[in-house]
């Protein structure tokens, strides 16, 4: 598969490098894109191949050998929502705040972005692998979804308002975590089973189509036929 887009260049004045090694069909990877294009971060993007990562990826991430990776200037930073914290705060001056600067609000947007990828997005990524038990696997994350849902109206109410930017078309911190994942839950649905019921979740709904619709996801959201080929692709090798 190509990469989805192409980085920003490097300005001749700019003493900072930057690299990230990722893969196309990962929204880890993707958010952190997002991140740094936001802030307007110039960045190389390095595409690995998780069937033979290389020493030099693996260097740099020795411990989990796992996609992203950020490199600033020789210094290796792994897992991505400690690279999205690490961009806002070393960039704090460029672009847009990723986090709030409420310490309150901070410490909810952590706890919901660590729920959200720990139980959300890990029962997905179960769900685009098993053939058996599915019906019982989306009911487990219907049920996920309903106490994140619930979780952030009652902790974070204005999330799912208005944008708190002026210009109506920069993320937030949880806005890029959850968003992106739009992408995969719809091409699990397709290719195995339902995910998401609008119609019991109205509130998350309307939050990620929206999130969804901003020109910075537009142009980094893989496309849908192939993630669904590579979740089918996945079923198919497996015994």
């Amino acid at each position: 598969m190509g990469k989805k887009n192409q980085p920003l260049q490097f300005d001749d004045d700019d003493d900072d490098e930057v690299v990230l090694f990722g893969t196309w069909s990962s929204s880890r990877c993707t958010r952190v894109e997002i991140a740094l294009k936001q802030k307007g971060i110039p960045y190389r993007y390095v595409e690995v191949d998780l069937q033979n990562k290389g020493e030099l990826f693996l260097s740099y991430n020795p411990v989990h050998k796992a996609v992203p990776v950020l490199v600033h200037n020789g210094k290796p930073i792994a897992e991505s929502l400690i690279i999205l914290e690490y961009i806002d705060e070393f960039w704090s001056d460029r672009g847009p705040k990723l986090l709030p600067e409420d310490p309150y609000q901070r410490a909810q947007v952590r706890f919901w972005s660590n729920f959200h990828d720990d139980k959300v997005i890990e029962l997905a990524s179960i769900i685009s692998l098993i053939s058996e038990e599915v019906e019982k696997a989306v009911k487990e994350f219907d049920e996920l979804l309903t106490v994140f849902e619930q979780g952030i109206q009652r902790d974070l109410p204005a999330a799912f308002g208005p944008h708190r930017s002026d210009d109506g078309e920069a993320m937030g911190f949880l806005e890029i975590v959850v968003g992106i994942n739009v992408c995969n839950y719809a091409a699990i649905e397709e290719a195995i089973a339902g995910m998401i019921d609008e119609a019991k979740h109205p509130a998350f709904a309307s939050w990620v189509n929206a999130i969804t619709e901003k020109p910075l996801m537009k142009e980094l959201l893989p496309r849908h036929d192939q993630l669904v080929a590579k979740i089918k692709g996945m079923l198919a090798s497996m015994p």
